[in-house]
């Protein structure tokens, strides 16, 4: 497939993300971007975004879990941020995100005894990962996230979300972030959001990605999701649900997870006040201290 690259000057001077951008070739030729904070040989906390952001959101969490001794570790997904891009819809599949997020955590990372935080799609690949390689992870926390099986409809506010990135001539992905935010986006936010796509033809990835949610029970993807459910119900892993009280589109989830996840009973699961869908935006402060309380006190047992 082919790639297009983002210029490095379309991310000068982001508010508050100031990390330095690392870079590893991952499965297929793609260069996956990701950043750190915290020290080196602190324990392992890998936060994935969604839809259409990139690891930009996590800026104020990661600033808490670096204070807190932790080693955070921010991708960008292939398709987004300052990750190469392919260039058509159709080479963005669910399989291949997941492998390429492997490839980068466990063959050129290495990353062992993982704290998984996924939210939105960050869920949907994070939580195939713990189900596939549970030895690589320490414990999981899931905010504003699922793993769908298309057997359970989407809630509608989901679809009309799908059929507009499908149908707008014009993708405004700050527009899409706002919409999924509770407070006000300063305006050099916003540019951020867009920095990573200096034309439509960079933004296959976040066109292609709500159509790659499984909806239908014989959607390709809805088997080795089935067959993660059935691992992850099982695992002995500590599994924090940290969601937010103002999201419309995953938040039927957090009861489910709550009740199915053996490694989520006898949790004290904090809901995030205020806070939409990206309540990493909205709330980033208050994920990442639940987030660090979480390593420390499953570490202490």
């Amino acid at each position: 497939m082919d790639f297009l690259r983002t210029p490095d000057e379309r991310f000068a001077d982001l508010p508050d993300f100031s990390y330095e951008p690392r870079y590893a070739e991952v499965t297929g030729g793609a260069r996956m971007a990701y950043a750190e904070a915290g020290p080196a040989d602190g324990p392992p906390v890998l936060l994935l975004h969604g839809e259409p952001s990139w690891s930009f959101l996590y800026r104020h969490v990661m600033a808490v879990l670096a204070d807190a001794g932790c080693r955070a570790v921010a991708p960008d997904l292939v398709g987004f941020g300052r990750s190469d891009k392919p260039s058509r819809p159709e080479d963005h599949t669910y399989a291949r995100h997941v492998e390429w997020v492997r490839s980068l955590a466990f063959d050129a990372l290495d990353l062992r005894g993982v704290t998984l935080v996924g939210q939105d799609w960050g869920g949907l690949i994070g939580l195939r990962l713990v189900a596939e390689h549970p030895d690589r992870f320490a414990r999981v926390v899931a905010a504003n996230t699922g793993l769908p099986t298309g057997d359970i409809p989407m809630p509608e506010v989901w679809h009309r979300f799908r059929e507009a990135v499908e149908k707008a001539p014009v993708l405004d992905i700050a527009r899409f972030v706002q919409s999924g935010c509770v407070t006000d986006l300063p305006e050099p936010v916003r540019r951020a959001y867009d920095a990573p796509y200096p034309s439509e033809e960079f933004k296959a990835g976040p066109r292609a990605m709500p159509g790659l949610v499984p909806i239908t029970p014989d959607d390709p993807a809805a088997p080795a999701n089935r067959a993660a459910w059935q691992t992850l119900v099982t695992l002995d892993l500590p599994f924090l649900v940290a969601f937010s009280d103002r999201d419309p589109i995953t938040g039927g989830m957090a009861p489910i997870l709550k009740k199915s996840m053996r490694g989520a009973a006898g949790l004290a699961h904090p809901v995030i006040a205020g806070a939409g869908h990206f309540l990493q935006e909205d709330a980033g402060r208050e994920l990442g201290e639940a987030v660090a309380a979480f390593v420390h006190e499953t570490a202490a047992r």
